[in-house]
Parts: C-alpha cells; structure tokens; sequence
C-alpha cells in the first residue's frame, strides 16, 4: 500500500476532531453522490464516532447529505438486540439516524439479536444482495469509519481473533473469550476492499498502539488495525493530540 494514500489529521481533542471528521465524511459522501447513485457507508461503534455522528446530525451538517441516496451499514455489532444499551446500531440511531431524514429502507443494521451463526449468515445475504457482487467478487463500500481500541483491535477484530483469518466470508461470528461474548463483524477482505476508511481514535490510552502507525503494512502485524490496508482505495486517520502523542517515537523511547 502506498504511503501516499495514507493520510494523518492530529487535532487539539475530541471536539476538534469530530468536526474535522464530519465535515471530511461530508465531502466523501456527496463526492461519491456526483460519480454513482447512492452511496454504501459502514458506520462504526465506540465511543469516540459518537461526537462525528452528533455532528452529521446537526442542523449545521445534515441538510448538506442527500440522505435519499445514502445507504447505512455497520462495520460490527454485539450480539444484543437493537433495543439495548450495548448496541451499537442503537447509538448510531439516537445520535444520527432518528435526526436526519434517511429512509428506513436504506439503514441496514445488524440482527444483533440472532443466534450469532445465523445473523453472520443474514448480514452477509443483506451484504450480496445490496452490493450484486458475482462470486469471487467482494463489496466496495464508499467509506468505512473504525475505532481503535487500547489493544488495537478495530471493529470486532480483536487480537488473536479467529476472524482475523477469514478469506472467504464477508461477516464473521466470534468469541472474543477476554469479553466473554460473540461479536459480529465484517472481515479483512471487506475493509481492505473499500475505497475510503477512517480511522477515528481519541485519548492517551490509545497513544501505545497508534505508535503501530509506523508499520503499518508491516508483515506480521501487531495489531489488529495494522491489518487495513485498502488494496485501490485511500486511508486517513484523525486523531487528537493524546492519542498521537507517542507517534514518532522509536521503541523504547
């Protein structure tokens, strides 16, 4: 992967960050809109994406996206119904989608709520059958937004995670045995097939692992993060100062 199609925006904190962030999200989706009819998002859960879908949901921002054209989707979920607190579609929903004039039939969440088999199973039919992919062929999401957690996972791919080594699927269940729980994510191949992906990571508890920045594309990956790489597409991170604040370092510094 090119350094090139890489790109780092370290802001002063979250507040800075999540508007830097939604006014980028912005740009992507009504360039998108000019080239192709509608426009295939995967949102992520977390805490930090929150303050950039509070955004999007503003006065400010939202009658800038042609929402009819704009399709949702989720990078993960937790194997909750869309009713509960942990959900991320729900998050999603009281920060973004109940403020902004989407048509119900372009969000398409996770069936959290489903036996975990099951529901990979279902996301993934949802998934072939938006995307008209022939076989072999993978989904090309518009823009994809991740998180970045203190151990570096992304999404639902955790460290030493069996869907880590998925090839064929487009969404897997796992147990993730240190949370004691399945999760439901889309695989490697997914993500390193969309044409935008945005990372977004906030506080000094994150500062370790985003040292990893410096290898990414690296083989072997320490981190779960490392392992996006966009194979065509392009790649930018925002992060506030905490998070970027070991960047540069040498090991052991």
């Amino acid at each position: 992967m090119s350094t090139r199609s890489v790109e780092v925006e370290i802001t002063e904190d979250i507040e800075s960050l999540s508007g830097k962030a939604a006014e980028f999200v912005v740009r992507c989706i009504v360039d998108h809109v000019r080239l192709e009819e509608r426009v295939a998002v995967a949102l992520s859960g977390g805490t930090t994406p929150q303050g950039v879908y509070e955004r999007l949901g503003s006065e400010n921002f939202r009658n800038r996206i042609p929402w009819s054209r704009v399709h949702l989707f989720w990078g993960d979920e937790r194997c909750v119904p869309p009713d509960n607190p942990e959900s991320n579609y729900l998050a999603a929903y009281k920060t973004l989608i109940s403020r902004v004039p989407i048509p119900p039939e372009n969000v398409h969440r996770i069936p959290g709520e489903k036996d975990p088999e099951k529901a990979a199973e279902d996301y993934e039919r949802t998934l072939r059958d938006f995307f008209r992919s022939s076989s072999g062929e993978w989904p090309t999401f518009d823009l994809v937004l991740l998180g970045i957690g203190s151990d570096g996972h992304t999404a639902s791919l955790f460290p030493g995670s069996l869907a880590l080594q998925e090839k064929k699927r487009w969404v897997a269940a796992s147990c993730i045995e240190k949370l004691k729980s399945y999760r439901l994510t889309l695989t490697l191949p997914v993500f390193n097939h969309t044409r935008q992906v945005v990372f977004l990571a906030a506080g000094k508890e994150k500062a370790a692992v985003l040292k990893g920045m410096q290898t990414m594309g690296s083989k072997p990956a320490r981190f779960p993060f490392q392992l996006i790489r966009p194979e065509d597409g392009r790649m930018k991170f925002f992060l506030d100062k905490a998070a970027a604040s070991l960047i540069g370092q040498k090991n052991g510094s």
